[in-house]
């Protein structure tokens, strides 16, 4: 085979992935826009309390919760529709158009209880045994590969999922860590931590 030709067809591979990465990324926009849109925002920055801010969070972590819900590994009567209509094949598209999304700090209601928060992100509390939020979300609550981004997060809905791992009611958490700590945490630590969080 001449240069000449192994170039034209490098070229030709080139355009080929070129157009299928572009038809993927459409697809994945039209999912967000139509399926997405109602609770998350079309850019995954949810202006409803009670739904999650999707924008700039892992894609690592967007795949797995996506998957946990098709494989009954995490429930929600409000996705239970949505996780019908989808496949697994629609997961990865999604998830990396939301974590591609610019993420919107969110409003902090109460200074004071954000100040408290803040406290327990950094240090945790060595009495009860709660630890720093930032050994795992990193500092200001960005988040790596295995942890989510955490920042910028709706109160209404950390607390209602930081409720739900201390009760058993979520359990797709790695190694049980956050069933662990928010057992350890009172209801006045979880808000404090989740207006905290918001403000970020």
């Amino acid at each position: 085979m001449t240069a000449m030709r192994r170039r034209a067809i490098g070229l030709l591979l080139g355009c080929a992935l070129s157009a299928v990465s572009t038809t993927a990324a459409a697809d994945a926009k039209q999912i967000a826009s139509t399926v997405c849109v109602a609770c998350h925002g079309e850019d995954g920055n949810s202006s409803v309390p009670m739904f999650p801010r999707l924008a700039g969070l892992q894609v690592q972590y967007l795949a797995k919760q996506l998957n946990d819900y098709l494989a009954g590994k995490r429930k929600s009567e409000i996705m239970a529709p949505v996780i019908a209509a989808l496949d697994p094949d629609d997961v990865s598209g999604p998830a990396a158009y939301f974590a591609a999304q610019k993420p919107q700090p969110g409003i902090v209601q109460d200074a004071e209880l954000a100040r408290a928060g803040k406290l327990l992100y950094d240090d945790g509390n060595t009495t009860s045994g709660v630890p720093a939020c930032e050994g795992c979300h990193q500092p200001k609550g960005v988040g790596n590969s295995r942890y989510p981004r955490i920042a910028g997060q709706h109160q209404a809905y950390t607390i209602g999922q930081m409720n739900q791992f201390k009760q058993g009611a979520r359990s797709n958490d790695r190694a049980h860590a956050m069933r662990t700590v928010s057992e350890r945490m009172t209801e006045k630590e979880i808000a404090a931590v989740a207006e905290y969080l918001a403000g970020l």
